[in-house]
């Protein structure tokens, strides 16, 4: 992993196989995946990847809004000052992955290594992001009648 500072030292670029940009201070848009080896995530597991990126809030980070696919994952949240992203969404798919495993019978790496997060830089964006993650099931599933209908999908007031 490579990391430097910017010279203003509030903006830092980091790289795993994705470039990740940090920002004190912002909200971020994130997506993880199941590993390419696994099946769809059933409703149990589901539920369990929903407590848990629920567990921290507000402790650690505020979570906006989130939904949990049948393959993926989407949350848009804020960190709490000194919270790391990195550390924040470490915990999310390592914890997930060792309940998942122990409890679901689930073998080998569950998530890719990787995950796409991007800083939220406007209002706009925001707006734009929370609307994208709501409305993903509808997106995936056109036959549900309303978000509602999806249990996996959430968001908290702001």
């Amino acid at each position: 992993m490579q990391a430097f500072s910017m010279p203003d030292d509030k903006f830092r670029f980091f790289r795993n196989h994705a470039p990740h940009y940090r920002q004190a201070g912002a909200a971020y848009f994130i997506t993880f995946r199941l590993a390419s080896n696994q099946f769809d995530l059933a409703p149990a597991e589901r539920d369990l990847v929903a407590d848990s990126l629920n567990h921290f809030h507000p402790d650690r980070y505020y979570l906006f809004c989130w939904v949990v696919m049948n393959d993926h994952v989407h949350a848009l949240f804020l960190p709490r000052e000194k919270e790391d992203v990195s550390k924040i969404m470490h915990s999310w798919k390592s914890y997930t992955a060792n309940r998942l495993q122990r409890q679901h019978g689930r073998a080998g790496s569950v998530w890719q290594k990787d995950s796409f997060d991007r800083v939220i830089f406007s209002d706009r964006e925001f707006n734009e992001k929370a609307h994208y993650i709501v409305n993903n099931p509808l997106k995936r599933w056109p036959d549900l009648n309303s978000v509602d209908e999806y249990h996996w999908v959430g968001w908290n007031s702001f």
